[in-house]
């Protein structure tokens, strides 16, 4: 193991010293370009200059400044939202947040201007006397008295959260038809069955909080002005066969939704993977501010530094380098094999373009960001082509590695222990010896 670790230390320090490119030296198209690349093998390919523009706007869009005074672009505050029907080019980006959702009844308002949001997790719903509790009564409208102050108590606490201040409600729950009969009298926009994962979301964009109960520390049921979130405006508005519910002008941190159209819930599925990745190197891009060549290029580099670095050392150690060195021309032999290409011919010339760079440096510093043009089946710079990737994903992936490698207390020992390197379907084992 001493073997990998060294081969991933050295890894780590040629990217940083030889490989790695400043975002800043590239301009401004260096997010498009890292964008298109994380594309170009998924469905979004074929228009990946519109959804690339798209996903470098939505996330620079929500952009934070931590305590720190460091930059932050939350992946979180974008929230994908899929909708069947028209082409995927007609696919918007809204300045906003929104559900998929409608109002619980069509007599409700469309639109609320200084909205002030109640977000709640239970129902709301007729009360009702609870179990085991036996009422005896002895006139036949002393019934009819116990449905009216069942009906009271339920008037009761919608009016303590309309009293706080709340014109628009969302509940993860349901909400029958007395409990609607009363917001529609008052005017608001009441909302059933939200996730949990999107109304947590909507606490954090609104500065509300999520509402589990009404009952306070003394037995009693309240609610607090403080527990609401606010909004600019809250709109339903059509889109495709359904309708949306739209929240703008979010206080704490900006949101953004980006509605998706396609023609089934398989397509959508896959644009939405493949837009998720690309803003997860975008992200990584903006705050790491470096990027590498792409196409197999750093780890065709770091095979033939590896192999050159395995034959300084006169040590056991040198195998398991040279072995570290092989794994890594997996990517570039399956990215060669996924595009049909010639494989041993590709990988073979690229080979010889990072020996030669390597060998003379100054001469031929560019031919360090070569990699594969799997199009036209040739070695290209991919630097000035903008085929790039986030360095820090070629970093992390190594030192993750090592992590992987680590031994624990759990892991079996003696003639049954084994080691994992980092390379596709491939596991090294050790020589077995009795025990």
């Amino acid at each position: 193991m001493s073997g990998y670790r060294l081969a991933m230390r050295e890894a780590v320090k040629y990217i940083k010293n030889n490989l790695l490119v400043s975002a800043d030296e590239l301009g401004d198209d260096v997010l498009l370009n890292a964008c298109r690349t994380s594309m170009a093998s998924k469905i979004l390919g074929p228009e990946s200059d519109f959804f690339a523009a798209m996903a470098v706007k939505a996330l620079t869009s929500v952009k934070s400044v931590n305590n720190e005074g460091k930059a932050r672009y939350p992946v979180s505050a974008v929230h994908i939202l899929k909708c069947h029907g028209r082409s995927a080019l007609e696919s918007e980006l809204v300045d906003g947040f929104a559900l998929n959702c409608t109002r619980a009844s069509q007599q409700m308002p469309t639109r609320i201007d200084g909205a002030k949001i109640a977000l709640l997790d239970f129902d709301l719903k007729r009360h009702k006397m609870q179990m085991g509790v036996q009422v005896v009564v002895n006139e036949a409208k002393e019934v009819e008295g116990i449905r009216q102050r069942e009906q009271d108590i339920t008037k009761e606490r919608i009016e303590k959260i309309l009293e706080s201040g709340a014109n628009v409600i969302m509940t993860t729950k349901g909400i029958d038809d007395l409990c609607m009969k009363y917001f529609v009298e008052r005017g608001c926009i009441a909302i059933r069955r939200v996730k949990k994962e999107d109304i947590k979301r909507l606490a954090r964009a609104t500065g509300g909080t999520v509402v589990v109960t009404l009952a306070d520390m003394e037995g009693n049921e309240t609610f607090e002005a403080s527990n609401l979130g606010t909004a600019e405006t809250v709109q339903e508005e059509r889109v495709g066969d359904g309708e949306l519910i739209y929240l703008r002008g979010l206080p704490t941190q900006r949101a953004v939704t980006v509605v998706l159209r396609g023609a089934n819930d398989y397509m959508l599925d896959e644009m939405d993977r493949a837009l998720h990745d690309s803003l997860c190197v975008i992200k990584r891009v903006l705050e790491s501010n470096s990027v590498v060549a792409g196409g197999g290029a750093v780890e065709t580099a770091l095979s033939i530094y590896l192999d050159d670095f395995a034959t300084t050392l006169g040590s056991r150690e040198q195998l398991a380098i040279a072995e570290f060195a092989e794994a890594l021309l997996v990517i570039p032999k399956t990215l060669a094999v996924n595009a049909a290409q010639d494989a041993t011919d590709l990988i073979g010339k690229l080979r010889a373009y990072h020996n030669t760079a390597q060998q003379s440096p100054e001469e031929k510093a560019n031919l360090k960001y070569s990699g594969l043009d799997l199009m036209k089946g040739k070695i290209r710079n991919n630097l000035e082509f903008g085929v790039v990737e986030p360095a820090i994903s070629k970093i992390k992936v190594r030192l993750h590695r090592r992590a992987c490698n680590r031994p624990t207390g759990n892991r079996p020992t003696g003639n049954r222990r084994r080691r994992t390197i980092c390379r596709t379907n491939d596991t090294i084992l050790p020589s077995l010896r009795p025990a």
